[in-house]
């Protein structure tokens, strides 16, 4: 039975590879792909994927989203993945145009057009996904999954100690969706360090496959590879969004996860966009929380630990 998808991106390498792993696998639709802004502005973003969508021979319509987040300056990555999103490989523009509409509306439309029967996974930050919501509440029951790239269950940030990119560039966005009943699954960028990098050996051996995808996932992350080594400190070349696509492609990628209560920190001075994960069960227990905080139950499913062996294996049979 073929699976139905939206992916919402703010398409650089890494989401490239994602979006690359959906449109090859065998049970997956992608009904649309919806570019918000994050790592690159929406164009580029919109280029990116619109390139990536016609290496894998698809024609999956790609449509413009926000163009900032709901209430700060946009925050673009640029020095991780290089000044086209794509580690400077400068590929040509694709021939398929924008689609016509906004992200938000595809989004609202799409998931009501198969309400029961729609994967959404996001990959960026949730400006696209938090502005569907506040218009049309009612979509967040209609999701099957919703599979988040974002946030550091264990508070190791990627870009601030406590906060991962994508959540800390749109707090109040994130907040909004993490609150909107949704049933999130989240992957957190820690997911993608350590076994689960894809080592020096590794992207030899994709690159051994000799084949268009396999050379163009490993050549639009070479700035990210070197950004991860440098400056993370990374054995190899770390996947957050393809690790993220294995989990919303085989659920049993996940060798231990759990469902709290997490929130998201929006005014911290050293902890915006940190996801906060009550472990404990402590919240409504202890004096001193709001009234909010007191009554509130588990939100979110957070995936602790992954196969490295069986995400490795997804990403590496998509790419021959």
């Amino acid at each position: 039975m073929t699976r139905k998808m939206i992916i919402d991106t703010d398409t650089a390498s890494d989401d490239a590879v994602a979006i690359l792993m959906a449109h090859r696998w065998p049970d997956i639709q992608v009904e649309a792909v919806t570019i918000v802004s994050g790592n690159v502005h929406v164009e580029q973003s919109s280029l990116n994927a619109r390139y990536t969508i016609e290496l894998c021979g698809k024609q999956t319509p790609v449509y413009v989203g926000c163009h900032r987040p709901m209430l700060r300056e946009p925050l673009f990555a640029y020095w991780f993945h290089g000044p086209d999103g794509m580690g400077g490989m400068n590929y040509p523009a694709p021939k398929a145009p924008i689609a016509n509409g906004h992200a938000v509306d595809a989004l609202i439309d799409t998931i009501k057009a198969n309400a029961g029967d729609i994967i959404l996974v996001t990959l960026g930050p949730l400006t696209n996904v938090a502005t569907a919501l506040l218009r049309a509440p009612e979509i967040a029951g209609m999701v099957t999954r919703c599979v988040v790239m974002g946030g550091a269950a264990v508070a190791i940030g990627n870009v601030t100690p406590a906060a991962e990119y994508n959540i800390f560039v749109d707090p109040e966005a994130a907040r909004i969706v993490f609150r909107s009943g949704l049933p999130i699954e989240m992957v957190g960028w820690e997911l993608c360090r350590g076994g689960a990098n894809l080592t020096p050996d590794d992207i030899k051996a994709v690159y051994a496959f000799d084949t268009p995808l396999a050379k163009f996932a490993m050549d639009c992350n070479v700035h990210a590879l070197r950004s991860s080594q440098e400056w993370l400190g990374d054995p190899g070349l770390g996947l957050p969004d393809p690790v993220a696509m294995a989990v919303a492609l085989d659920p049993a990628v996940v060798t231990r996860k759990g469902k709290y209560r997490v929130d998201v920190e929006t005014i911290g001075e050293l902890t915006r966009g940190m996801t906060v994960v009550d472990q404990l069960s402590v919240v409504g227990t202890q004096s001193g929380f709001t009234e909010e905080w007191k009554v509130r139950e588990p939100n979110v499913t957070i995936c602790w630990e992954i196969d490295n062996q069986r995400w490795k294996d997804i990403l590496y049979s998509c790419l021959r």
